[in-house]
Order: structure tokens, then sequence, then C-alpha cells
């Protein structure tokens, strides 16, 4: 069986690290689908303006193995406990295909080029896009589903502090190119990125992430009462702490947008 793509992903996320394990998780994250012939045509597309989301089929195309296995450890159960594959929602899969909703922000051409808008994804660029289908609220959406192990979203995420100079280097970009794009990456680090096992620690690494054309550096700190009361702390000046929301004991600072 042959599969062709029908369109490539042009994303604000450019690598694995700090894409939102589902869709959704980030009210904004953009992305354009690029669509290849012969399927850019725009009657391919007629009726697809009505749709405010769609489905996406799409390859994982970083994860693809020569050989599966058939028990992951899913990152929501800590990376502790392992379940099968077909019970989990991995990359790493027999097939390598994957299947996200995301919302529908409109067909247009730009260079010639048919370009669907998407948000809210968690598709890192270059993923080969293999069917595209609009999203039915009344047979797709289920209220009572469960899955017993991830019944609900994650709900705790960390307060998240931007240095004066992360601050300064947002400010000065455009708006149209990127996007919502202090938002984007509030929501990338307050869910804690990391993997599993460093996950809730508080280290002196720097960590980077890549987002759009910029690599977006950032750090785990512990929080005194004093910042969680709105003070500054001393040792990381310029960091404005008064944004503190919550009972938490730690946080994210963005140190760097470059």
């Amino acid at each position: 069986m042959t599969l062709t793509p029908v369109a490539v992903t042009h994303s604000c996320f450019r690598d694995k690290f700090g894409v939102p394990r589902q869709p959704g998780l980030t009210r904004h994250a953009w992305a354009d689908l690029v669509i290849e012939p012969p399927f850019d045509r725009e009657e391919a597309f007629r009726g697809l303006e009505t749709c405010s989301h769609i489905w996406l089929t799409f390859q994982f195309h970083e994860a693809v193995r020569e050989e599966w296995r058939p028990v992951v450890r899913p990152p929501r159960l800590g990376g502790n406990k392992k379940v099968g594959v077909f019970a989990s929602r991995s990359p790493f899969r027999p097939n390598s295909l994957g299947l996200s909703v995301v919302r529908n922000e409109g067909l247009q051409r730009v260079d010639g080029r048919l370009v669907l808008r998407i948000r809210d994804h968690d598709l890192i660029d270059g993923t080969p896009i293999l069917d595209i289908k609009p999203y039915l609220p009344f047979a797709d959406s289920i209220p009572d589903a469960r899955i017993g192990w991830a019944d609900s979203a994650p709900t705790e995420r960390l307060p998240v502090f931007f240095s004066v100079e992360a601050e300064q280097q947002l400010a000065d970009l455009p708006a149209e190119r990127y996007p919502e794009f202090r938002a984007l990456i509030e929501d990338v680090v307050s869910y804690d990125p990391r993997p599993s096992f460093r996950r809730g620690r508080d280290e002196a690494r720097i960590y980077g992430a890549h987002l759009y054309d910029f690599n977006v550096r950032f750090r785990f700190v512990a929080l005194t009462d004093r910042e969680q009361d709105g003070a500054v702390n001393p040792d990381s000046a310029g960091v404005d702490r008064a944004a503190v929301d919550g009972d938490h004991d730690r946080g994210v600072e963005v140190l760097t947008v470059c």
C-alpha cells in the first residue's frame, strides 16, 4: 500500500521538544498546511469554510522505526507504567500514523501555493498530512467517553515569568508573522515539557525549545514565599514575578528568545 501526502506542515514547532502532547492543549499554536499537487485545487476544499474544526491523518515522520514494540510508557503515567501501544497515543507505533483534530483558519493562496491555515495543533514542522476530513460534532463528540488512566485534561500549569531581555525581544517581533507568540511560549513551558523522569524537579540546567525561528531558552526555578506574594527574587533581577497565582512552589523563567 502506498500513501501519498496531500500536504506538508509548516509549523511553529520546529522539533519534538515542547510540542503539546495532545492537540488543543495550546490555543496559540499556528501552522500552514501547504497543499501538494495534484490536490491543490480549490474545488477539492469546497464547503470546508463552513467547518470550524477538521481531522488530520498524518505520519509521525520522525518516529518511523523498522521494528515496533507492543508496550509503551505514556508520559501521563509518569513514564514508569506500561500500556499496550494500541491503548496509547504514542508516536512509536505500527505504520506511524497519527490523528488530530485542529481548528480550521481558512484556505488561501500564498505565492501561488494553496495553503490551509490551522490552529490548536500538535504537529512538528515537515509533518506529512495524509488526509483531511471535517469534524462532525454530532458524531465525533462523545461526552461520556472515558479512558481509565487519562480521563481528564492535565490541569497543573506552572507560573511563567519573562526576563526583561525576553520581553524586549518579543516586543520587537512582528505580530503578523509570529501570532500570539508570547502566549504560545507560556503554554509550552507551563506544562513542563521535560521528560517524565525530570518533571517536578528544580535544576540549574537551561532548556531550549525551537519555536518558529527562535530558540526559547528557559529554566525551572523554586519560588519563595516572598515571590508568591509578588516580590522580586534578588537572584533573578529583572524578572517580573507579580503574575504568580495559585499555590506553587516552583515556576518557569523564560530567559531569552533569540
